[in-house]
């Protein structure tokens, strides 16, 4: 087995303030201010003003504008549904893991698809003109990529020196 890649999700730093844990569902017209991590269930009309992570094993379906990166290890679209039923306009990059399933339709200024992700659903490139400026934000380290067991970073780190 050769190299594996990874990514780091950091909350903090990426300014993920929002959560639907595992087990829940969120479902209707929401506006998240800041990221958004899905462990459970997202449906709807929802607007992410921030970042999308799609954790492993949550579903995310319905009508999503995200205003930052996607970064999908879960599934975007119910398996079963057409792939117009769930439609995400990403106006940032969206990283597709290893263990994202994307049925879904996808609209992305930019893709990154990595080994073992599965794009069923199509996908489509935002023209430039769609663009938006980046205000006040840190990029995320798009050094590292996906691999196939997302871990987060502890909510706070810290490099105190030792006595």
């Amino acid at each position: 087995m050769g190299p594996q890649d990874t990514l780091t999700i950091d909350p903090i730093a990426m300014n993920v303030v929002s959560r639907i844990a595992s087990g829940c569902r969120v479902d209707g017209h929401n506006v998240f201010e800041g990221g958004l991590l899905v462990q459970g269930e997202l449906g709807g009309s929802s607007e992410i003003r921030g970042r999308l992570i799609v954790w492993k094993d949550a579903v995310v379906t319905g009508r999503i504008r995200v205003l930052g990166d996607l970064y999908l290890f879960g599934q975007l679209g119910q398996s079963d549904a057409a792939a117009g039923e769930t439609v995400l306009h990403c106006h940032g990059t969206a990283w597709v893991a290893s263990t994202g399933v994307s049925t879904g339709t996808l609209h992305a200024q930019r893709l990154q698809l990595y080994e073992g992700a599965d794009l069923q659903g199509p996908f489509h490139t935002l023209p430039r003109s769609m663009a938006l400026p980046v205000l006040d934000d840190r990029p995320a380290d798009t050094r590292s990529v996906a691999s196939t067991t997302p871990t987060a970073h502890p909510r706070s780190r810290t490099n105190a020196p030792t006595s």
